[in-house]
């Protein structure tokens, strides 16, 4: 592959300081899941937003959550069509091989995913609409919800998508044969949460309620 370069100095240095400290005094740790392999309790599907930081969130270690990460953290519905679909095989290895516990959806404040489809929905972005828009078809996935609260006060509308496209994921989840066999047998639990980044909080989806409240 010739337009593959070296890697970037800074991270050169970033990875050196890691094996150095965090590495070095947790050897042993990181030598057991080598040879044990990986047993997280929890799967979380996150958007792939550089200031969303789960492990840094919870207090995870290394080994503790199996991450996924898309754009919107959007999970599409249950559709074996023989084509790639990378979130839906991260599911299916999560549930049916790992056998997490629980199944996380985070969303989050200030979304760039979910705005695009908040414009492309209103019209008001285009090249979004595009069939090869690869952004675009990923935020088809979150039409629905858009329908939901298209009609809301325009100060309202954002919050109120980016927690459509947990909602949507979560509904969508139910969908996999494999992910409703293991919620009904009670062995796995499907969560919702919304992060603002600003302000460090973090909502979490009460069904009782029919919303988010905050922890």
């Amino acid at each position: 592959m010739q337009h593959a370069r070296p890697l970037p100095n800074y991270l050169v240095q970033r990875f050196q300081g890691w094996k150095a400290t965090s590495y070095a005094e947790n050897h042993a740790w990181f030598r057991r899941l080598a040879s044990e392999g990986q047993h997280p309790r929890a799967m979380i599907i996150s958007c792939c937003d550089s200031r969303v930081h789960v492990t840094s969130i919870f207090g995870a270690d290394t080994g503790e959550f199996f991450i996924h990460r898309n754009i919107a953290n959007l999970v599409p519905p249950y559709q074996p069509d023989g084509q790639q679909h990378g979130t839906s095989a991260a599911l299916e290895y999560a549930v049916t091989a790992l056998k997490v516990a629980h199944v996380i959806v985070m969303g989050h404040s200030s979304c760039g995913g979910v705005q695009g489809c908040l414009d492309m929905c209103s019209g008001k972005a285009p090249a979004l609409e595009e069939k090869s828009s690869f952004v675009g078809r990923w935020m088809d996935i979150l039409r629905p919800g858009y329908e939901k609260v298209k009609d809301l006060p325009e100060e309202e509308i954002s919050k109120a998508l980016e927690q459509q496209a947990v909602l949507t994921s979560l509904e969508n989840l139910m969908s996999f044969p494999f992910v409703r066999a293991a919620v009904e047998a009670e062995d796995l639990t499907l969560h919702g949460l919304w992060h603002e980044i600003g302000k460090g909080g973090l909502e979490c989806f009460d069904p009782k309620l029919g919303g988010f409240v905050g922890i």
